[in-house]
């Protein structure tokens, strides 16, 4: 069993979603190995990592439109509001989606569907630097 990790950072331009499936598979490729997992994680809890449909980004543009809607900003129940009327929602959306993210790997390939791609998901209005950690097992 040999094992691999790297890591990269994504500048985000806000709240929205950022494929970042080229760079987890350059990783990937880079390590050697063959078969195995490849685990994904984002350092951050104000972002959060998905693996979504990559083809039509109209997708994403729907699925942006329901996060707001799901968690709005400005609500007055929200204490930690430290940063700003995004600060608590971006945290709650954090929790609704994952940090994380496993792939199998075959072939030295990521094995995702033929329309899916794994994206960074800031939640947050400004634009922020993200560090992703990538860790591949296998042989």
């Amino acid at each position: 069993m040999n094992a691999h990790t790297d890591n990269f950072t994504v500048r985000t331009r806000g709240q929205g979603t950022t494929e970042i499936t080229e760079e987890v598979a350059r990783i990937v490729r880079e390590s050697g190995i063959r078969t195995g997992l490849c685990t994904v994680f984002i350092q951050h809890t104000s972002a959060s990592l998905i693996i979504y449909e990559n083809a039509d980004p109209t997708a994403r543009t729907d699925l942006h439109e329901y996060f707001s809607r799901l968690v709005p900003e400005d609500e007055d129940y929200f204490v930690h509001t430290a940063e700003g009327p995004d600060d608590m929602p971006s945290h709650i959306r954090m929790v609704l989606t994952r940090t994380s993210e496993s792939i199998p790997i075959s072939a030295a390939r990521l094995t995702l569907g033929t329309w899916q791609g794994i994206f960074l998901f800031e939640h947050r209005r400004a634009p922020h630097t993200r560090t992703i950690v990538v860790s591949v097992v296998g042989e």
